[in-house]
């Protein structure tokens, strides 16, 4: 592990960490307001869905960019947890398969993946994360996808020469953590599919 992807999984769960508070305080105030009675109406019921929203995309962050060792463990029930909130009214379903008990550091792995899928999926799809034994397959799913063939190609080169932006950055990351955890990644995309196996 170098020094760089320490410092930035730690910044990510730095970030994380102290967000996740002030927002949790903000929807228990939304929600004894709306309890109260005395403020009612679509403002309040927008208030409410920004905060579980963000407050969801947090909790997945966590994950995906923050720090993780060889010991943790995160459970099945705090993963469907995390991506129910996250995608709840939106376009795009997550159907997860998986033991009950996981590495944390495979489920980051997984995460990043799901983000690339919603990158290529942004008219909605479904994906579906499996894992046997010890290998992972994730399966995106959409009548449309908007797929840009140099980010993906990162995916597997990661000398390819990708201009990077901040809501592109999982896909750099993936390789990264592919090689920390001894991994190798393999694509397949096609025109309304995209399967990932690791």
């Amino acid at each position: 592990m170098t020094e760089k992807t320490d410092l930035t999984a730690l910044l990510g769960s730095r970030i994380c960490h102290d967000l996740i508070s002030p927002i949790g305080a903000i929807g228990n105030g939304v929600e004894l307001l709306m309890m109260d009675g005395s403020i009612r109406g679509p403002e309040m019921t927008l208030i409410s869905e920004s905060v579980s929203h963000a407050n969801a995309r947090i909790r997945f962050f966590r994950v995906a960019f923050g720090a993780s060792t060889a010991e943790q463990r995160i459970g099945r029930p705090e993963i469907l947890s995390i991506l129910g909130d996250l995608t709840r009214g939106g376009r795009l379903q997550i159907e997860w398969q998986g033991p009950t008990d996981l590495s944390r550091r495979e489920v980051k792995l997984a995460f990043l993946l799901i983000l690339c899928l919603e990158t290529a999926m942004a008219y909605g799809g479904r994906i579906r994360v499996e894992r046997n034994d010890a290998r992972w397959t994730l399966t995106g799913q959409a009548n449309k996808m908007k797929v840009d063939a140099d980010l993906w190609e990162l995916l597997s080169n990661p000398a390819a020469q990708v201009e990077m932006s901040a809501a592109r950055v999982h896909f750099a990351l993936v390789p990264e953590e592919m090689t920390r955890q001894g991994r190798r990644l393999t694509a397949e995309i096609r025109e309304t599919e995209i399967r990932l196996t690791f």
